[in-house]
């Protein structure tokens, strides 16, 4: 056999090998693209939903049992293991999205919980009931965190009918795009500053003199206070402050020994962004990030359970916890 015919059936071998390899990886694509055609990732105990969602369009600040379909929050894979063993714990924005999953699991570990809203009554009875189905106590107050005065009351109530207060989650917040700057009205902007940042000023400063050592604060952040969104300005400026804001306090709060943390949450399926956008946006929320869905409420709620336990972040304060499905 000549060099020339030698090296011409090893080519030959080469290249049945690479269209071996083709073919293997174009069956294997066939497969997940027929077990999943939407092309998202499921890493979870259950599927979650992908878009297109239904368009749809919710009136502020946004019913939760309107929105279809309806988010998962109450997590039946989750076990709890006490690790909120008899804590009480208010949070903000508690009737619905991701502050109802929270209570929901905060109540499985243990803790109880005084939920604050705006003025959801139906969503808020819901998540009340959801949290006395774990065998916790659970105590609903109507008011805007922009009031300085109701969350006063808040914190008052909370200690005189569950007898003090260990964890406090800051998850009230307002959203609503602008596509340009000229769109943006004062009395838009401050609406945002108000409900995301003096709110969060708000309940800090009432919150605080009433926990002890080994008190915790979680704030809700953003990936837009990560990365900026054109027609979020407004509330891209709340987020990154809420980001500031916790590493600020977190270094003052460490001799006190009380905790603050933040989670960055990116798109996830709550009454938030239908109450903001258009129907035929909200078709695709969630659709451009890496996992290409948007995140369920079940899906944020541990990392607020982990950064509100001494069992499992006892040596982490001043941090933002990205949870963006990837982007």
């Amino acid at each position: 056999m000549t060099t020339d015919q030698s090296s011409r059936q090893t080519s030959e071998r080469t290249a049945d090998r690479q269209r071996d390899i083709q073919d293997e990886i174009h069956e294997r694509d066939r497969r997940e693209a027929s077990a999943g055609e939407d092309g998202a990732m499921q890493a979870g105990a259950r599927h979650y939903p992908v878009p297109p969602m239904p368009e749809q369009r919710l009136s502020k600040p946004g019913e939760e049992h309107e929105l279809e379909p309806r988010p998962m929050y109450d997590a039946p894979f989750y076990k709890g293991s006490e690790k909120l063993k008899d804590k009480v714990a208010i949070i903000t924005g508690g009737d619905s999205g991701i502050g109802r999953a929270v209570a929901i699991f905060y109540a499985r570990e243990g803790a109880d919980i005084v939920v604050s809203y705006l003025s959801e009554d139906t969503d808020a009875e819901e998540t009340k009931r959801a949290v006395e189905a774990e065998g916790r106590r659970c105590i609903l107050s109507r008011g805007d965190v922009a009031d300085l005065a109701y969350c006063q009351s808040l914190v008052d109530e909370a200690v005189s009918e569950l007898g003090k207060l260990d964890i406090l989650v800051n998850n009230a917040g307002f959203q609503v795009h602008a596509n340009e700057i000229e769109d943006l009205s004062a009395e838009h902007f401050d609406q945002t500053m108000k409900t995301n940042l003096y709110g969060l000023y708000n309940m800090c400063k009432v919150a605080v003199p009433r926990m002890g050592k080994g008190g915790a604060i979680v704030n809700s952040g953003s990936v837009v206070g990560l990365h900026g969104k054109a027609q979020l300005l407004d509330y891209s400026i709340t987020k990154g402050g809420i980001h500031a804001f916790t590493r600020s306090l977190a270094s003052s709060l460490i001799p006190r020994g009380i905790r603050v943390n933040a989670v960055a949450p990116g798109p996830v399926w709550t009454p938030l962004n239908p109450s903001d956008r258009e129907a035929e946006d909200v078709a695709q929320f969630g659709g451009s990030v890496p996992m290409k869905r948007p995140a369920q409420p079940e899906e944020l709620a541990p990392a607020y359970v982990f950064l509100a336990s001494a069992h499992t972040s006892s040596y982490i304060t001043g941090e933002v916890l990205p949870v963006t499905g990837g982007g």
